[in-house]
């Protein structure tokens, strides 16, 4: 009998999580759909994994068992996944590079033509993530090295080198009453709606909330988004503002709406990113030299990396 890894994630959730609406949004799945789901799992197995009540979702004896053991098995199951493909993508000679929106900026073309010339047997395919993942891929093992922004979830774990800073503007709708402004002051922001991130990214939403300039003043949260161009079209939509990169105002440009500098606010930086594993990796190491060469200069001794190059 063979049974899908999916069910079992599925499956997995919802022990979790005690409740299959609050499952089933962490899916990103509709209710009826992972009722179906773990109902075709039980088929499978001939068994009853859960007692359904009012109150949520209990395991059952047999639920509690296949319960010890399935976060084990999908771990293993994720490693293997992951290392068949770094095999795949080394056979073929491809470098990934995980990224969120516009990279490094100008400087992305740049790195990318280093690197081929240095390697021109290798090619660099450029993986963008949504903001859901702010290591793009880095942490779970899918991507040899990232362009970020810092700081991200998990850097403390990871080798990185600044590439250049930029002051944080803030996004607003061109009929916003701040809009005509040539410059915002943060404080003057704190009441208003933010178009942030996902909640799962912690840190990572606190930081482009500025929550560590607000003076313990609380944030209102406006509309959650994954992807540049909801985010964009949430601002437009009069969802809430959001504060960006200077450089949103050139990647980014779009009727209705106005990117602003702001005063109150600490400057953001991108930085290459790479696991400590990879400081033995002759590829990786090129890529981050290239990075290095091209690096904005006054990010030239910007970064904890320490790998040579």
């Amino acid at each position: 009998m063979d049974v899908d890894t999916r069910l079992l994630r599925y499956f997995a959730a919802v022990a979790q999580e005690g409740n299959l609406t609050r499952a089933a949004q962490r899916l990103y799945i509709t209710q009826p759909a992972l009722t179906k789901q773990i109902r075709q799992l039980e088929t499978l197995l001939d068994v009853r994994l859960f007692t359904r009540s009012r109150s949520g979702m209990t395991l059952t004896e047999p639920g509690r068992a296949l319960a010890a053991g399935v976060p084990a098995l999908l771990d293993d199951w994720e490693r293997l996944r992951r290392e068949t493909r770094n095999a795949a993508s080394r056979a073929a000679r491809v470098l990934r590079i995980g990224f969120l929106a516009s990279a490094a900026n100008e400087l992305t073309p740049r790195i990318t033509a280093a690197f081929r010339e240095r390697r021109p047997d290798w090619r660099v395919e450029m993986r963008q993530a949504p903001w859901s993942d702010p290591t793009a891929g880095l942490a779970a093992g899918d991507v040899d090295a990232a362009l970020l922004r810092l700081p991200f979830p998990g850097q403390d774990r990871m080798r990185t080198d600044v590439l250049l800073t930029e002051p944080r503007w803030v996004v607003l709708p061109s009929g916003h009453p701040l809009a005509e402004r040539t410059e915002i002051v943060f404080r003057e922001l704190w009441d208003e709606p933010f178009v942030a991130a996902p909640g799962e990214t912690g840190a990572w939403q606190d930081y482009w909330l500025a929550v560590d300039a607000r003076e313990g003043h609380p944030v209102r949260i406006g509309a959650v988004t994954e992807h540049p161009d909801d985010w964009l079209t949430a601002i437009a939509n009069g969802d809430g503002i959001a504060l960006a990169p200077a450089s949103a105002a050139r990647y980014y440009p779009r009727p209705g709406l106005v990117h602003r500098p702001v005063t109150g606010v600490a400057p953001t930086s991108v930085g290459v990113a790479w696991p400590p594993a990879a400081d033995a990796d002759p590829v990786v190491r090129d890529f981050v030299a290239c990075c290095r060469e091209q690096r904005a200069p006054e990010s030239a001794k910007g970064g904890s990396g320490t790998m040579g190059g």
